[in-house]
């Protein structure tokens, strides 16, 4: 049988596209504007409608820029609601700038000890191309996040401001990850000279003092203590001053960390749901909060994720945020784009199958702010915190549709308070341990 394309087969193809008027059509408006200008509904905004039922208070919009700190944006902008409503405050912010600097020394660490425990593996093997490929990038995951606090706690944004390289973080982590390959050259290279891993250990800690100063040259040294002055609602000056970072989360979000999960959908064969995951070589504190996942069925997390709400407080998730996105109106929404149309082939793979061949996985972190339920207490569409600024959007708040959830979010964190009694069962079983390149090891970092 004829493995290349002929002539014979252009001429078919040519003449069969030449024939149909509808691809005419189609090629006509995409020519001039583009697939998702000729894809768009034009019905979208009068369906996907920036009112809700239930809409929580969470402060100003927040702003990542060019970074990829999204999953730390997220967690700070639910944080910031218990000190919020303590202080009496219209708006607040935690310091990004804080938890960054710690979770890029952390990572290197989190590098260099991995380094060490696989000095034996070979270094075309999958497991070493997997460690080099990005060891200190922006992205992370809830639980890593919660390692980072649990660890040195929260300061408000003025006692860490926002720095160049913290708002644009490509150069810095092109340059701290080029310096890491360098270090894990030098160790390995001890090893196949007879170093072991403990004898090591000395190099890798000046490696991190290293590592330590270009992160205080690119970010300001962090604060020990924390020194806080504002006024309330009612105009009343407030100042906070003395606390360490972890007295100041104790005080003033008070949240134990522990109590919060992570609740993914991944409905592939080799993820059944019941079961508790763990991800190989994920994270960035030696000895933090493993990463941890109950996966259950999607009308479960959307459960989790009302109550959570209907009791006060924003959820923090992960989602697939690219697909079928119109960042005009800040819509995630599969009705939003009739691809298949255009394009005249529908894209048929479900949720599991684009998770098993790569088409999709969690790529961005946002928060819940809302629901609208419908008469039957159904939830239709959802309230979205993003962190990318009033200009995207609309005016920065984003919309997602109750069947988009359905396919393209795969993660929510609760406390567990708002789970089953069975599902907390659930929390108790001993982990699965995933590959580190399995799909639910990736990390929300879009920009």
């Amino acid at each position: 049988m004829q493995k290349e394309i002929t002539q014979a087969q252009l001429e078919t193809m040519a003449r069969r596209f030449a024939s149909d008027p509808i691809k005419h059509l189609a090629m006509n408006a995409v020519v001039k504007s583009g697939i998702p200008a000729a894809a768009s509904d034009a019905n979208l905004r009068r369906r996907m409608r920036h009112s809700y039922s239930l809409e929580l208070e969470t402060g100003k919009l927040t702003n990542q820029n060019a970074s990829g700190r999204c999953w730390m944006f997220a967690a700070l902008n639910t944080m910031r609601v218990p000190v919020m409503r303590k202080l009496n405050l219209e708006t607040f912010e935690l310091s990004q700038n804080y938890s960054f600097f710690y979770d890029k020394l952390e990572k290197a660490n989190y590098f260099l000890e991995s380094i060490l425990a696989t000095l034996d593996e070979p270094l075309e093997g999958r497991l070493l191309a997997h460690l080099l490929t990005a060891p200190v990038q922006d992205g992370g995951q809830w639980d890593m996040y919660a390692s980072i606090v649990m660890k040195y706690g929260v300061v408000p944004k003025e006692c860490m401001p926002e720095t160049f390289h913290s708002g644009n973080s490509g150069m810095l982590c092109r340059l701290l990850t080029a310096k890491l390959r360098e270090y894990a050259s030098q160790l390995r290279e001890a090893h196949e000279a007879g170093e072991s891993a403990e004898a090591l250990r000395p190099r890798k800690e000046a490696m991190l003092e290293e590592v330590y100063a270009i992160l205080a040259i690119a970010l300001g040294q962090p604060p020990q203590k924390v020194v806080w002055e504002g006024r309330d609602k009612d105009k009343n000056f407030i100042r906070i001053q003395g606390l360490t970072p972890q007295e100041f989360f104790a005080q003033y979000v008070g949240w134990d960390l522990s109590d919060y999960v992570s609740l993914i959908n991944a409905p592939t064969p080799d993820k059944p749901y019941g079961r508790t995951f763990t991800v190989e070589y994920l994270g960035n504190i030696v000895g933090g909060k493993p990463v941890r996942y109950l996966n259950l069925p999607i009308e479960e997390l959307k459960a989790a994720a009302i109550a959570q709400m209907q009791a006060g407080e924003p959820v923090w998730f992960g989602c697939d945020v690219g697909q079928f996105l119109d960042g005009d109106w800040g819509s995630m929404d599969r009705e939003g784009f009739d691809y298949a149309s255009v394009l005249g082939t529908p894209l048929g793979m479900d949720k599991a199958h684009r998770l098993m061949y790569g088409d999709s996985l969690m790529t961005h972190a946002m928060v819940f702010q809302g629901v609208n339920l419908d008469e039957d207490g159904r939830p239709n569409r959802w309230k979205v915190e993003n962190s990318w600024g009033d200009k995207r959007g609309n005016e920065g708040a984003y919309i997602m549709a109750d069947d988009w959830f359905n396919e393209y979010l795969y993660q929510v964190v609760v406390n567990k308070k708002y789970l089953t009694e069975a599902q907390r069962a659930m929390l108790e079983q001993e982990p699965i341990a995933l590959k580190p390149w399995d799909p639910m090891g990736s990390l929300a970092q879009m920009r």
